[in-house]
């Protein structure tokens, strides 16, 4: 499996690429892989400061997909804001990390880190208890994430 996570200046330049390059480059890349799935979200905030898509200084990516219930929107952004996003923030090893959503009460969570073992203390240490606080488990429908090891090789 692969992820391929694209960051765009702007909405008119994503949609620009998509109304005249796509087809083509998707075409010439027939066969080449399956059950591609693609979600596009709009960026709300940082998780940290300064967020910006650089990935050389990061060895793993953590991708949180989050559907959240409706009437339960608004609480579930405030509790990234306020509970979640100074947690990961203050975590030795995460660099940095963005806060998008989708049409749907679809959200994505996407933090970089250092390295595994600093991802791993922080999972193992604080997830449980800011889950409670965060009321999480109250907002969420579904949730689907990976962790991924970044390819260097793959990184433009």
């Amino acid at each position: 499996m692969a992820h391929i996570v694209a960051f765009w200046e702007s909405r008119a330049f994503y949609d620009s690429f998509m109304a005249r390059s796509h087809d083509r480059l998707a075409a010439a890349q027939s066969g080449t892989f399956k059950d591609a799935q693609v979600k596009l979200f709009e960026y709300r905030f940082d998780v940290k400061t300064g967020f910006e898509p650089r990935f050389t200084d990061a060895d793993l990516l953590r991708l949180a997909h989050c559907r959240v219930h409706e009437e339960r929107v608004e609480h579930f952004t405030l509790m990234q804001e306020k509970v979640w996003n100074p947690a990961v923030a203050g975590s030795p090893g995460m660099i940095r990390g963005m806060f998008g959503e989708a049409p749907g009460q679809e959200f994505l969570i996407l933090s970089m880190w250092r390295a595994a073992a600093e991802h791993g203390k922080y999972r193992t240490e604080r997830v449980e208890r800011l889950a409670l606080r965060a009321q999480t488990e109250a907002d969420i429908a579904a949730l689907t994430g990976d962790i991924v090891d970044m390819e260097p090789t793959w990184t433009v």
